[in-house]
């Protein structure tokens, strides 16, 4: 842009959006949109640059979409919703989103404050039904920052913030709200073509701090790196190779949603910490909002816990209270890198890291050989998740062999990690450890938008499904050509509520009870009528053995059709994942 002429503020901020780099807005309209679609419409006409708004019918659905898209390029995306109403429905994702640390930039409308007179007044009855005293309080705890749009030439200097907090560390959503009258009047074009003038901050760790930890990984004797939530980047996840292999450190994926190792890595010792923490001396927690279960780990007396992260106290967590002797704040990549190069000053015992990484390495093949075990057990009818996990792991390893083909799991209680041995930094997310259920669909359909050269899969459980408003998320997927691979791992019912139950009172009533009560989800919909209402291409496979062929044609369908797929698995009632 080169004038200075004014543009409606509801086209306005797509341009800036783009100026800022977002792709899409995934947007469910209302009532307080009318300024925003003629503002697309006059901001086309007049050639400006804008991201794609994509009509998604449901508000969790939509910010999810934006949460899936930036786990796959780390491309901060935005979310526009109507009024107090698509707030509250978004506002799940939002949790989600918070708790991830994902930023984007959240906005919905909101009902016009005037009843008559000034232009965008309210019209219709729910101007006076959606109105609040304070709107934003149902975002306010999940988001870095918010506010609301008073003038139309706010927007370039508003936007330029929220995006510099959004992307600022620790990382995460936030909120600008959007009256209708501000949304109708000129916004005049000057910034709104450029980028921030606002740079992030970017935070780094104490030097003193940095170099205990360096000295207390490299004098100790059993270490143990728990990490959570991957390493940030793919150059942390080849920097954390190194840290490993060259100091002989294990590293266990408790609970964990992204990848820190290649499952198949000699240093990578399962999912489960405890008898590594029984015995450590040193415990690196890698931004691990959880690391270990307080009622069934006991740690050594003289134990030194190294928090490194984005927010390596998790410091809007009320009540979190692991021992934190040193503490490293920063992107988690770039404290990898500053580990590895402090240890370098450092001169452990080489016999000893010869020893101990011998020691590590044989775990790890214990315990790969024992989930490959166990999951081989579990191909009966109705299967087990780990068996389906294991033929989703293999049926992803040959693709990449045979097409190169890349692959990312969204898993949401449907298919446990170990059993996946995936081996890429961006290949494996898990649900936030908020639980707002109904993420794992559109986050998927979000990274296939992002990629849509990659093989995304979607596995849930049937109760996760139905929370994902699939109606809404199966109609994105073809509207958009997003062939997005699902697969319900159903075992008719809530297993996490079951197993919670059982793990609380594990000589309990319920426990014995042949139906738990509350947890029930017979009897069980077709879940494949649901996604052939949008042409998806679906099958319903009850035997294990049968699982593999079906992965093959679903994958098949997929890649050549360039169609969504929906498979519907039985599965037994079994541990929740």
């Amino acid at each position: 842009m080169t004038t200075d002429t004014s543009i409606t503020a509801g086209g306005a901020i797509f341009g800036k959006l783009k100026a800022l780099g977002v792709d899409y807005v995934f947007a469910n309209s209302g009532t307080d949109f009318p300024p925003i679609i003629e503002g697309l419409v006059e901001a086309r006409r007049a050639g400006i640059d804008l991201p794609t708004p994509v009509t998604v019918p449901h508000e969790h659905a939509a910010v999810s979409m934006a949460h899936g898209y930036w786990q796959v390029t780390g491309r901060p995306q935005a979310v526009l919703l109507h009024t107090n109403v698509g707030l509250s429905n978004g506002t799940t994702a939002a949790i989600n989103a918070w708790c991830d640390q994902v930023p984007m930039i959240l906005m919905s409308g909101r009902t016009p404050v005037t009843e008559h007179t000034r232009f965008g007044a309210r019209t219709v009855p729910i101007g006076w039904g959606q109105e609040m005293f304070d709107q934003e309080a149902l975002i306010r705890e999940t988001t870095k920052w918010h506010y609301e749009l008073r003038f139309a030439d706010q927007i370039a200097e508003l936007m330029d913030r929220a995006w510099a907090i959004a992307t600022s560390t620790p990382r995460g959503p936030v909120y600008l709200s959007l009256p209708r009258e501000v949304l109708c009047e000129p916004c005049p074009r000057r910034g709104l073509d450029a980028p921030s003038r606002m740079a992030p901050v970017i935070a780094a760790p104490d030097p003193a701090a940095l170099s205990r930890a360096a000295e207390a990984l490299a004098r100790a004797e059993n270490p143990l790196i728990i990490a959570q939530r991957g390493t940030g980047s793919a150059a942390g996840f080849t920097a954390l190779q190194t840290l490993c292999e060259t100091f002989a450190l294990p590293l266990s994926h408790y609970w964990s949603n992204q990848l820190a190792l290649p499952l198949s890595h000699p240093c990578q010792v399962g999912a489960d910490p405890g008898p590594w923490l029984a015995e450590a001396d040193v415990v690196l927690v890698l931004d691990a909002l959880a690391p270990w279960f307080p009622d069934k780990v006991s740690l050594r007396d003289d134990v030194t816990v190294i928090h490194a992260g984005p927010d390596p106290l998790f410091t809007r967590t009320p009540v979190r209270n692991f021992a934190a002797d040193i503490t490293l704040a920063g992107p988690t990549d770039r404290m990898i890198d500053a580990l590895n190069a402090a240890l370098t000053n450092q001169q452990p015992d080489p016999d000893r890291i010869a020893t101990r990484r011998e020691t590590i390495a044989q775990a790890a093949r214990s315990s790969r050989d024992s989930t490959v075990e166990a999951a081989e057990k579990g191909d009966g009818a109705p299967m087990t998740k780990e068996w389906v996990s294991l033929c989703l792991g293999r049926a992803i390893k040959a693709q990449a062999e045979t097409h190169g083909r890349r692959a990312t799991v969204f898993h949401e209680l449907g298919c446990p990690l170990m059993p996946l041995d995936l081996d890429l930094p961006d290949s494996y997310f898990q649900e936030p450890h908020s639980g707002g259920l109904g993420w794992g669909l559109p986050a998927a359909i979000g990274a296939q938008m992002a990629c849509p050269d990659r093989l995304v899969f979607a596995t849930m459980g049937d109760g996760s499904y139905m929370f994902a408003n699939p109606t809404a998320c199966h109609l994105v997927a073809e509207a958009q050509g997003v062939p997005v691979i699902v697969l319900v791992l159903n075992n008719e019912e809530w297993g996490a509520v079951r197993h919670s139950v059982e793990g609380l009172y594990p000589d309990g009533a319920a426990r014995a009870s042949n139906e738990v009560p509350l947890t029930s989800l017979r009897p069980s919909p077709d879940f494949t009528r649901t996604a052939e209402a949008s042409r998806a291409w679906t099958e319903t496979v009850t035997n294990g053995p049968d699982l593999p062929a079906a992965l093959d044609r679903a994958i098949e369908v997929a890649t050549t059709e360039r169609r969504q797929v929906l498979l519907n698995i039985a599965i037994a009632r079994a541990a929740h994942h």
